[in-house]
């Protein structure tokens, strides 16, 4: 997850690696785009000039006027809403700013959680001494909540799959998240469990992807007002 008020001022040296994974259109019309996000893409291009190949790039190749109206992480695939002209921008921009637009996650947690559902209510700040990570930090830290609920639990791998719903959409807010509950998000290279190091994260290792997808996204049409929710397939 991302959050469009984390500004990035911190010299990005990522060089994304190429993403053979192709953007697949949900649904179309002449106001909005819903699309499926591969993993491995960015959402936005980089600063680094390295980093021009993007969702919105690619879009825009076909869709001159396309903006995107939140952003998905590199390695999350899934649903993501785009706007065809400004003024269904601003339209919908109100509604992510008042919390209307319903999102769900799907994702692998290593290990087996406890409870069948819960709430994570933990502020997360930018980490400024180790960019591009996030942190856990209750004085400067921004609200940031994430309701979950367990789907199914695997025996291998030995994984928790679960339904995430973001109140809030921070910057690494579900594998923040899923870290501090001591279950990291499987692929995950940069969060690994409470009290572990990233060398020692061995199933972060065999996974070549992030096991985080975003499943499901509602709203009201701009237009119509006829509200959608629309569902986007989980690979995993």
């Amino acid at each position: 997850m991302s959050d469009p008020e984390d500004s990035i001022t911190q010299v990005d040296t990522f060089i994304a690696p190429p993403c053979l994974g192709q953007i697949r259109v949900l649904y179309q019309d002449s106001d909005i785009l819903l699309i499926d996000k591969p993993s491995g893409l960015l959402s936005l291009s980089g600063k680094n000039p390295l980093n021009l190949d993007s969702v919105h790039y690619r879009l825009v190749q076909d869709f001159p006027t396309a903006t995107l109206l939140h952003r998905l992480d590199f390695g999350t695939s899934g649903i993501m809403l785009v706007a065809l002209n400004k003024t269904v921008n601003g339209l919908l921009t109100k509604q992510f700013q008042a919390r209307t637009v319903e999102k769900r996650y799907t994702a692998l947690l290593h290990g087996h959680l406890t409870d069948d559902s819960g709430v994570i209510n933990l502020p997360i700040a930018k980490d400024v001494d180790n960019f591009p990570l996030q942190k856990i930090c209750h004085s400067t830290g921004k609200l940031a909540i994430s309701e979950y609920r367990v789907l199914e639990r695997l025996p291998e791998p030995f994984a928790t799959r679960v339904e995430f719903t973001p109140v809030s959409g921070r910057t690494h807010q579900l594998r923040i998240h899923s870290q501090q509950l001591g279950h990291s998000i499987l692929g995950c290279d940069l969060y690994a469990g409470v009290g572990e190091k990233i060398t020692d994260n061995d199933y972060a290792l065999h996974h070549t992807r992030l096991m985080l997808h975003a499943t499901r996204l509602a709203f009201d049409h701009p237009i119509t007002g006829e509200r959608i929710d629309w569902i986007c397939k989980c690979p995993f």
